[in-house]
């Protein structure tokens, strides 16, 4: 490709360029040396600038323009023009044809260089710009509306997991992500979608046809239902959310406040009539339960950990208490589905007139068939003893007094009709024990404590606040926080030294262990069993 500035000058043009340069030096010098007119600095400018495109190189176009530019002022020289309009017309049409050869020019040089065109985009008017940024800035301002990149987008695609052992989530059109959209609003007029139903077994299988059973369960279980449900609804719904956002890297603090906030939304949380029955638990690796990071706790979720989330919804203090586990490492698949099979066998076992001990050697067999390979070492699963599952009674989640072991032996009392419990297994690579250990976070008042007389200032306003918002729910230190309690640690030693609350500090295995664990809440209904906190994902 030769160079532009090599190629020859055009014939002629080129002359003519030259006498008009030394015309338009010879202009520029009268003007000088007269008096009556001065140049300004911008004029200087400007005959420098016409100048410089006339010295440049022209192509074919230009060419013809500076042949027509010529007759005209030919034209002009002969006397057809018109007195003084036509001269200061004909000095327009000059300086409006001088500025379009520049643009020209640019555009030969790309077509010299086979350069693509640019892309061109129209320009808005300045007001409608200055428009468009006020009008950026009161949005920003105001807060109401979120920025383009917090917009909430409906779930119209199925959540595909990245956590192990957990099913993938179909669509749903109903709810944003993150969640916005209460659970009452999109069911209005229609029931919340029923649990998984499971018949009872052996000497129980004529419930399922009773028309006697149906009539009672009509009469005394529908209102019950309708609320249990819709807390386990929510609970589906801010759990698809919480596997759509735990991934390595997460601060374990702020996922826990993520998942509360929606709880909260989806809820509509109402004081002691909807909300949060207990903090979110994220124990991970050897922690079994009962961890939840305090204020300041930077704990951040890694590759290889596993953890246990667990995290329990109300409404008019009926429970659903529902708990899975998060592992992105392929190698503790074998974990991961002992404990699976293991809560899925104890739902299986579970009845009404079943006893509890039987329920727990069942899942002792099913757990303590498998085996885990973690970085080439074989390791037995093995049931943790000291940990149960238990029932559920309104505002109390370990009311009723019963006590599902995990392990062979236990209590032989019987499941009865009309009851809810958590069916919840541990399998861990340890000792298969636990122990307190940590920082304590989880807190709960007594059920059936009476009055206590207090002493401490601070311990009265915190029982105060507790008895208003918690009741006898569980809380978390976090929530203290929240709701702008200050120096509250002296008065809440107190009220547990008084025995009006109760501490329930991170449950352990021995250091380097994993511990698994899964939970479902099933209501013992009386033609049936529902499983209220089934899910797509287990």
């Amino acid at each position: 490709m030769a160079d532009i500035d090599t190629l020859p000058p055009p014939v002629n043009v080129n002359n003519t360029q030259t006498q008009k340069k030394k015309k338009k030096k010879k202009k520029a010098a009268t003007k000088s040396t007269t008096p009556e007119t001065t140049s300004t600095a911008a004029e200087v400018q400007q005959g420098e600038e016409e100048e410089e495109e006339e010295s440049r190189p022209i192509n074919e176009t230009e060419k013809a323009n500076f042949e027509q530019n010529e007759e005209e002022e030919e034209g002009e020289a002969t006397g057809t023009g018109n007195g003084t309009g036509d001269a200061q017309s004909t000095a327009a049409k000059k300086k409006k044809k001088k500025k379009k050869p520049a643009q020209k020019q640019k555009q030969t040089k790309d077509d010299d260089f086979d350069l693509p065109p640019l892309p061109t985009q129209k320009e808005e008017p300045k007001s409608k710009k200055n428009k468009n940024k006020s009008s950026s800035n009161d949005n920003n301002n105001s807060g109401n509306e979120p920025s383009k990149k917090e917009q909430v987008v409906f779930l119209t695609e199925p959540l595909v997991q990245t956590i192990q052992k957990l099913g993938n989530w179909p669509p749903n059109p109903k709810q944003t992500s993150p969640p916005t959209v209460p659970v009452a609003k999109q069911f209005v007029g229609v029931r919340y979608p029923v649990g998984e139903i499971q018949e009872y077994r052996d000497d129980n299988t004529y419930r399922t046809t009773s028309a006697e059973k149906r009539e009672l369960e009509r009469l005394n279980h529908e209102s019950i239902l309708e609320d249990v449900r819709q807390a386990a609804e929510v609970h589906r719904q801010v759990r698809r959310y919480a596997q759509s956002i735990i991934k390595p890297g997460i601060k374990l603090i702020d996922m826990c406040e993520k998942i509360e906030d929606s709880v909260r939304t989806l809820i509509q949380e109402n004081g002691l009539k909807a909300g949060l029955a207990f903090p979110t638990g994220c124990s991970i690796n050897h922690v079994a339960a009962h961890y939840s990071p305090n204020k300041g706790d930077n704990t951040v979720l890694q590759y290889g950990d596993v953890m246990k989330v667990d995290f329990g919804t109300h409404i008019e203090g009926r429970i659903i208490d529902c708990a899975f586990t998060v592992a992105f490492d392929p190698q503790y698949d074998n974990l991961l589905q002992a404990v699976k099979d293991a809560t899925n066998t104890g739902i299986k076992t579970a009845g009404i007139d079943v006893r509890l001990c039987d329920i727990g050697e069942a899942i002792q067999e099913v757990m303590e068939s498998y085996e885990v390979e973690i970085n080439k070492k074989i390791y037995p699963v093995k049931a943790v003893r000291n940990l149960n599952g238990h029932s559920i009674r309104p505002y109390s989640i370990h009311g009723g007094g019963k006590s599902i072991p995990i392990v062979k032996g236990g209590e032989a009392k019987k499941m009865e009709e009309g009851e809810f419990f958590a069916i919840e297994t541990f399998g861990s690579t340890g000792k298969g024990y636990v122990r307190e250990d940590m920082e304590c976070s989880h807190y709960m008042k007594n059920f059936d404590v009476g009055h206590i007389p207090i002493r401490l200032p601070r311990a009265k306003s915190l029982l105060q606040h507790i008895d208003q918002n918690f009741g006898t729910l569980a809380f978390c230190r976090r929530w203290l926080d929240r709701a702008g309690q200050n120096m509250y640690l002296m008065g809440l030693k107190s009220l547990c030294d008084n025995g009006i609350v109760s501490s329930y500090p991170p449950l352990c295995d021995i250091k380097g262990s994993y511990v698994a664990q899964y939970e479902h809440t099933i209501y013992l209904r009386p033609t049936c069993k529902e499983v209220l906190s089934r899910g797509d994902d287990y």
